[in-house]
């Protein structure tokens, strides 16, 4: 069995509950800005055009076909659309407002402070890889309480690549001093994540929270985080 030492884990989605912290900002969005009214539409309607468009543009911003700026405002903006609101203004003041308040939200998935105490009593040195945002993500695990388990947190702005490219791994390794076959990459998302270890040649761990069926073959997977016991 290989001797991991530098364990490399994504943040949103595998960690920090991405989905239940921005449907609670965004629902807050909804008061703060009477989109009620404005939109004549209830949130749970507006929810899911929002996380349509969203999935959509990360994918995009992902292959470096869109910026991040472009990616932050426009998915207000084409959930806007989807109601006839062709209100750009109103579209950027949400997207601030949304990146304000999202970062201050806590909630994990089921025992991720758990095995992060796990893993750092077996010794391993902890690190991120996240296509996040620098302040944002900084700010995420400092408001969540996770900032300190962490070695190095690398983003795509800071390393100037985005996952699943080989060179923002590449760039965390070199910042680690960690070498190819003591580190292992562990994250949600089945292209950033996977793809991007298999890119760089490194191991994997795929946290199939959702059941998700794949062609690719990952070096592990778990359905939860507890399940990463199995495997350290």
């Amino acid at each position: 069995m290989p001797q991991y030492k530098h364990l490399f884990f994504d943040l949103d989605h595998t960690l920090w509950d991405f989905d239940a912290n921005a449907r609670a900002t965004l629902s807050e969005l909804y008061t703060i800005f009477s989109l009620t009214e404005r939109i004549n539409t209830p949130f749970e309607d507006f929810y899911p055009k929002y996380l349509f468009h969203n999935e959509i543009l990360w994918d995009r911003y992902h292959k470096g076909l869109i910026s991040s700026e472009e990616l932050k405002w426009k998915r207000m903006w084409r959930t806007l659309l989807d109601f006839k609101i062709a209100d750009e203004p109103l579209a950027r003041d949400l997207s601030a407002k949304f990146l304000e308040i999202l970062p201050t939200k806590k909630l994990l998935f089921p025992y991720t402070t758990e095995i992060l105490d796990y893993l750092s009593d077996k010794k391993y040195v902890l690190h991120l890889i996240t296509n996040g945002f620098e302040k944002t993500q900084w700010s995420k695990l400092n408001n969540s309480g996770l900032g300190d388990y962490f070695t190095h947190v690398i983003t795509s702005e800071a390393s100037n690549s985005l996952k699943p490219k080989k060179e923002i791994f590449e760039f965390a390794m070199d910042k680690a001093n960690a070498s190819l076959p003591e580190s292992i990459m562990i994250g949600d998302n089945l292209d950033a994540d996977i793809q991007g270890a298999m890119n760089a040649g490194m191991d994997s761990v795929f946290v199939n929270h959702i059941n998700a069926v794949t062609q690719l073959k990952p070096t592990y997977t778990v359905t939860h985080l507890k399940e990463l016991e199995n495997i350290f």
